[in-house]
Order: structure tokens, then sequence, then C-alpha cells
């Protein structure tokens, strides 16, 4: 699918701004309605509404709605883009990005450290010569692999940017966002990110791990958005794309695809009260992960935490983790489904997860069976109600356990969400969505 276009829908860029204090008044307040909301006329002012989402527990979500005229800033390069992130610490501030900034710096060649070498590192590591019983991690600094990690990690300094406390960060224009940037929402509270759109980061030099998997793999780092251990985070109208890199782009080595993207937006490490919407997900493998590991170590973080909603979201053509769920009580309902003919499932089922999934609209093209859209990878119960499929009312847990009886769900996550304005019918969310939801459509 052409990462411009979902569901025969063009994905607009751009957003109001004129002055106006009326509705942030309202929102601050908890008076405002999403609708209301989403027609503020300051957008780089605006607050989270009330009930809206996790997102609006306890303290709310305010962003750097109170920043003064010092720590305004717009920005239209990488380097003055984290010069405003880096001043004045936790102050609120409001970086309002005009144009598409390249992260990617002058390119992969770059980031290479002295004496790393592609075809060594393939002809070193080759499974015919290294064998697919012993991984990359014991290799020394001076081999390959030790170089191979030394560029990486140039690139990971380059490419990462640490969003602060109390930040908000809004696109101006028809043509805001990043290109190969990775956004690291990380350790703080308040933080929002409106009208930006991100085509993924490519990992210059991805790991092979000859052992995952019996034929190994390729890894990657490096999400377009990272929550990892922050509170109260709202991701809105934002568009995610891989751009002009999809997969499918990609060249093989050792018979496997040389993955160079990772996640559009992941939610770990304790995260939580996160709300994601009107956001366009489109053209990507691995798209969200809520917690990242089963581990004993992770559980003692993420247990009781990743609290988080999604609504009014677009997710287009995706493989798979739309989103995947270990731990996290997640609210998702009024969300627009598109599958593409490689959809491997849309909902995730992992270890202790208490997903509530709720008036959501399924499109799937033929040979795409509705049993697919959960997907069980650990016992855990899920709420899912009132979910149209094609036009028509579906029980997603029944049918999946139709035609998957060997991966069996249980019904009735155990908690009913309150933190929700208005929602509407699934039969309205197509229309709905794919109109209003991405960078461009924010008013």
């Amino acid at each position: 699918m052409n990462a411009s276009k979902w569901h025969g829908h063009a994905i607009g860029r751009g957003v109001a701004a004129v002055a106006g204090c009326t509705a942030l008044v309202l929102a601050v307040t908890g008076t405002a309605s999403a609708r209301t909301a989403h027609h503020t006329p300051d957008a780089a002012r605006q607050v989270l509404a009330a009930k809206d989402g996790w997102a609006a527990h306890g303290t709310g979500t305010t962003g750097g709605a109170r920043a003064d005229a010092a720590h305004v800033y717009t920005v239209t390069t990488w380097d003055a883009f984290k010069a405003a992130l880096a001043d004045g610490g936790d102050a609120p501030k409001i970086i309002k990005i005009r144009g598409t900034i390249d992260a990617d710096g002058p390119g992969c060649d770059s980031f290479s450290v002295p004496g790393y070498d592609f075809d060594t590192y393939l002809k070193t590591y080759a499974p015919e010569t290294w064998g697919r019983d012993k991984d990359l991690s014991g290799e020394p600094d001076d081999t390959p692999e030790g170089l191979r990690r030394a560029s990486q990690a140039r690139q990971d300094a380059y490419i990462k940017a640490d969003v602060p406390a109390n930040t908000t960060l809004v696109g101006v224009g028809e043509d805001a966002g990043f290109k190969g940037a990775s956004l690291q929402i990380k350790g703080v509270d308040n933080v929002i990110v409106r009208n930006l759109t991100f085509e993924s980061p490519l990992d210059c030099f991805p790991q092979w791990d000859p052992t995952d998997t019996a034929d190994g793999n390729w890894n990657s780092e490096y999400d377009s958005a990272v929550v990892h251990g922050s509170t109260h985070v709202w991701m809105d109208h934002d568009t995610f794309t891989d751009g002009d890199h999809p997969d499918s782009t990609l060249p093989h080595y050792y018979g496997r695809i040389y993955e160079q993207h990772d996640g559009e937006l992941d939610i770990v490490k304790g995260a939580d009260y996160v709300t994601v919407s009107w956001n366009v997900f489109a053209d990507h493998d691995k798209t969200i992960l809520i917690g990242n590991s089963d581990s004993a170590a992770t559980a003692a973080v993420d247990r009781g935490h990743l609290k988080v909603t999604f609504h009014h979201n677009l997710f287009s053509n995706l493989v798979e983790r739309a989103p995947r769920v270990r731990f996290g009580q997640v609210d998702s309902y009024n969300n627009h489904f598109v599958a593409g003919p490689d959809h491997s499932y849309s909902y995730g089922i992992g270890m202790e997860s208490r997903l509530v999934a709720e008036h959501n609209a399924f499109t799937l093209p033929d040979g795409v069976r509705a049993g697919s859209i959960l997907k069980k990878w650990k016992e855990a119960p899920v709420t899912a109600a009132d979910n149209y499929v094609n036009g028509r009312r579906t029980d997603l847990i029944a049918v999946h356990n139709a035609e998957v009886p060997g991966e069996m769900l249980q019904s009735g996550a155990g908690w009913t969400p309150t933190l929700r304005t208005r929602v509407d019918s699934p039969r309205a969310v197509p229309a709905l969505v794919d109109h209003g939801a991405g960078a461009g459509h924010l008013r």
C-alpha cells in the first residue's frame, strides 16, 4: 500500500493555528467535550479533555500549555529541535515543528566506525560458517559484530531525542513531522505529541541472531516513539508510516529479510496513563507493543501499570501488534482496522493482559478471516463487545475460538472503562476515523 494512502483516502497534514483561549479554559476545568477539544483554536496550548482516556486520570495531561513566551519554539532542523528540547529543563514548553525534519543525518556511512565492513560481517556470520546454535552476544569489540555494535551506538546517539516533562510537540503547516527520528519519552510526566507525521527510522546496522527461530533473524532497533516509564502522555492526530522504505523494499540476507524497522509506538517499562487518539498507523509489521517481555523482572515493573486508551485510530495495512499487550489494562474503542493481505493479527493477548476491545470496526479483504483479529499468546481474559467486521456485528472471541480451537480465549477482562468521552456507533466509525484521523486533521 502506498504510504500516502489508506482505504481510498489521502493522508493530509497541517494544523489550524489561530489565537483563542476559551476552549483551553474549558478543557482545564474539565468541562470541554472531546468534540469541543478537537476544535480548539490554539492547538499548541490545548490540554487533554476530562475523561478522555487513561491520560486524563488524576492530574490529567496538559503538556506545555502553561509555557511562557520564552519557552515557545518553532523549529525546522534536527539540531534546533534537540536544542529546544534541552532548553529550560522541565519548565513547561511548546515546540512547534514546521516542515519535515530529517533525523537521518548524512546517511548510514557516516555512522560506521573505522574497520566496519558489511561484506565481512556477512562472510563471518554466514550460517554455513558460524552455524545456528550460538548468538553473537559474546563477540569481542574488535570483531565484525563488535564493530557493528559500535556503529549502531553512533546512530543511536544521533537519531534519538529525549522529550522532557511538561512538553507539547505540535506540527504546524501541511508537512510537519520527522523522517528517521526516534522520540524517547522516558521517565517523565505530562507530554503531548500532536499533528506530526513520523516516517519510521531505518536501522543502518541490524544484528543477525542465528538462534532467533530455526532459520535465524535480523533484529533492528529504533521505534518512531517510545513511552518508557513515563506517565500522562497524549498522542493525538499523528501519522506513523514506513514512508519511502516499506519492508517490501528491504533486501534479504541468509534467506531472511534484512529487517531495518522496529515498532511505530512502544509503551513499556511501567509507563502509565496514556491516551492514543485519532492517529494513523499504516504500512508496518510490528506496530505497537505494550509491555516488552514476559520475564519476572519485567513483571515486577509492569504489573499494575501500562494503563492505555486507544480510540478513533486508523490501523491500516499492518501485519501485527495493534497492539500486542502484556500486563496492561488497555481500553480500545471506536478504532477502524483495515487489514491488508499480509495481516497476521490485530490484538495480541499476552501475559496478564486485561484488554477491553469494544465498538470497533474491522474491514477485512478476501482471505483474511475474522478469527485472526485476536491472537492468544498467554492465558488472559478479554472483553470484546459490539465490534463489527465488514459491516456485520461479530463476536470476536466466539469466532476466534471456532476458527482457532487450539488457542481458546476466555471472555471478561474484569474491569469496565469509565474514562471515555463520546462513544460512536461502530457502524459510523469507518467514515469518522478515515476522514478525521492522522496528521493534518486537527480541528
